[in-house]
């Protein structure tokens, strides 16, 4: 190669990798509001968070912020050894890789888990669970349908330990389970009342196991994480799981699953659902029903299949989600095209529903002022 030419490659070595360095540093510009957020905010979501962006195919931002304060650090330790767990991981860094409970966030994987014995026509939203489940009926609770369980619409009334899953930690089969909860009291008929609760998704849970003759845990990994490549989620690997809020898992991975929500039901180019079924839980399943029990932070809002509507659209929601107790906060947003996860560890539930709508309008912005390809 003549010295000439040598020199000729170098500047076009060096042009490109300058060019490479703008990229980079103008990706990092284009969401400058939302690193800002999360250090504004980074104490009051908990002391850590991760944050995923997914639009077009990719992650367009993925970043983690860590500053627990040393009472934050006692809390989680504290915890921890109440629950025999190791003290010093209680406290580490979050990551993209994290995998911790995600609580609610369970719903919308549970009701997805569920849709996909609709598309195989195992089952039907119109099912009665009197017709899997008799004791239901004995009970005079056999006309709920699977409809009614996906939007906490059974009628059945649940009090404070049946909302935390008390049923499942205190019982030793699903049996058992669904007899509790054949036993509790009606607050109205099935259809006409919203009631948000665990009772719902596990009367679905129980019926699916009937219809298949498998447990839920491996339901799921079948169906929903194995071709979502979920490697890490799970609902506790325990006996008796909670189906609408056992679920531990990880940035990386939810963001797999609300790219397949996304992107009506495909994931890296497999059928996971099918493009109704995903229209089906984005549907306003509570306009006209009387109130029982709502979250405070859930304002106004109405629901779907196992995901509040943040936003109304025609045929289908523009804006849905599913925030866990514990914080962490996916959504999907129909209308600009893109999934975003919020994903920490944090009970304190002050001003939660503000400040999740302000992170939304920032990425909201942040996304329209990308400048197209």
């Amino acid at each position: 190669m003549s010295y000439s030419t040598a020199c000729a490659c170098l500047k076009c070595s060096l042009n490109l990798l300058f060019l490479l360095f703008l990229q980079v540093a103008y990706a990092q510009n284009e969401f400058q509001k939302a690193d800002n957020w999360l250090n504004n905010n980074l104490h009051s979501l908990g002391g850590r968070a991760v944050l995923v962006i997914f639009k077009d195919g990719k992650i367009i931002y993925n970043h983690s912020e860590n500053n627990l304060s040393p009472l934050q650090k006692t809390m989680f330790k504290r915890i921890a050894q109440k629950h025999g767990e190791d003290k010093n991981k209680a406290v580490q860094d979050f990551a993209f890789t994290t995998r911790e409970p995600i609580a609610s966030c369970s719903k919308w994987l549970s009701a997805a888990l569920v849709m996909t014995f609709v598309d195989e026509g195992k089952l039907s939203l119109e099912d009665t669970v009197g017709k899997f489940l008799p004791i239901l009926t004995l009970h005079q609770k056999g006309s709920i349908t699977i409809k009614d369980c996906l939007a906490h619409l059974t009628g059945i009334k649940a009090g404070k330990e049946e909302r935390a899953g008390n049923l499942t930690s205190k019982s030793q089969t699903m049996d058992e389970v669904i007899e509790k909860i054949a036993a509790l009291p009606m607050e109205g008929k099935p259809g006409t009342v919203f009631h948000y609760s665990s009772i719902g998704l596990q009367i679905a849970a129980a019926v699916i196991e009937k219809i298949s003759g498998q447990d839920y845990e491996t339901l799921f990994h079948q169906r929903i994480a194995i071709p979502c490549d979920m490697e890490n989620t799970d609902f506790g690997k325990k006996k008796i799981l909670l189906a609408a809020g056992g679920a531990i898992s990880t940035p990386e991975d939810y963001i797999h699953f609300l790219k397949m929500i996304l992107q009506n039901g495909i994931y890296n180019g497999k059928r996971v659902l099918s493009k109704e079924s995903i229209y089906k839980m984005e549907q306003d399943y509570t306009k006209n029903v009387s109130l029982k029990f709502s979250p405070k932070d859930a304002g106004n809002l109405d629901y779907g299949l196992g995901e509040w509507i943040l936003e109304e659209g025609n045929n289908r929601a523009k804006v849905v989600s599913s925030p866990g107790l514990f914080g962490s906060f996916p959504w999907v947003d129909n209308e600009r095209k893109y999934a975003g996860f919020l994903f920490v560890l944090n009970l304190n539930r002050r001003g939660r529903e503000q400040k999740y709508n302000e992170l939304r309008k920032i990425i909201d912005e942040e996304i329209t002022a990308i400048p197209i390809p």
